[in-house]
């Protein structure tokens, strides 16, 4: 009796091991597939990463479910999204008033298998171009200052310049001190990647505005809203750039010939 039952527990440890090595052999790999989202068809047959044998999955949404194929990680590995470089800004949507410009990249390859999600493609600022689309000058004044961040000035064009600027003196700009009277609450809850800047404008704020070469008027070397002539209690106005909604008042405490402004409260007539 004995005799007979060793022969038939060996073969079974055999059957047993070989379809052991056969369910390691299964996989993603055998089947070479790797699949986006849910997909029941995207399947195989061997050990599970949660050790259960059977039918095991290679589509994406197996990482959630657990019922992943053993090889799924070495198989289909996760790919982050690839992207572009920014391309350059683009010109300002409409010359002679505060609009926005914008720069775009382009998708190189996909996120896979789980991997980092595509960022942005397209990214907006605020700008004001001072020619038409004509390259005439716009000549029109502005009551209020418009302001930016300083940041913008990193990616700024110099405009076409009039054959009546003296392109022998290069105004090296001054800088003005203003104290914030009063904003609109749209500056405060602005969030938006390229306005977050106007977060840093605060009622009784001391902010330093950088008139430079590129914004100064054609004819008297100044920025507009500057409060040139202005006393320390006359109430000016300004408005950001990149959000017609954030405005406020300001009053002028002095002007700057040698532009030091911190970087936090930093700005550029527009």
């Amino acid at each position: 009796m004995c005799g007979t039952a060793l022969p038939a527990l060996l073969w079974l440890l055999l059957l047993d091991g070989l379809s052991l090595w056969q369910g390691v052999e299964g996989g993603c790999v055998e089947v070479a597939r790797c699949c986006q989202g849910r997909d029941p068809t995207c399947a195989s047959s061997g050990w599970r990463v949660s050790r259960v044998y059977g039918t095991c999955f290679c589509d994406q949404a197996c990482t959630v479910t657990g019922d992943c194929c053993h090889d799924y990680a070495q198989a289909c590995p996760a790919r982050p999204c690839a992207v572009s470089e920014w391309s350059q800004w683009s010109g300002c949507t409409d010359p002679c008033k505060p609009s926005v410009r914008t720069r775009r990249r382009t998708i190189q390859q996909e996120a896979q298998n789980g991997g980092e999600p595509c960022p942005s493609l397209e990214e907006k600022a605020g700008c004001l171009q001072y020619v038409t689309f004509q390259g005439r000058d716009c000549g029109q004044p502005y009551v209020p200052a418009f302001i930016t961040t300083a940041e913008y000035d990193r990616e700024r064009k110099k405009r076409a310049l009039s054959p009546d600027w003296d392109t022998h003196i290069e105004d090296t700009g001054y800088c003005v001190e203003f104290q914030i009277q009063s904003l609109s609450h749209h500056c405060m809850v602005e969030n938006r990647p390229y306005a977050r800047w106007m977060q840093y404008l605060r009622e009784g704020y001391t902010v330093c505005v950088a008139c430079q070469h590129v914004a100064m008027n054609i004819a008297n070397h100044r920025c507009s809203g500057d409060g040139r002539d202005s006393d320390g209690d006359r109430i000016l106005h300004w408005q950001a750039v990149g959000n017609p909604r954030c405005y406020g008042t300001w009053k002028k405490v002095k002007q700057v010939e040698q532009c030091s402004c911190p970087p936090v409260h930093r700005f550029i007539f527009i």
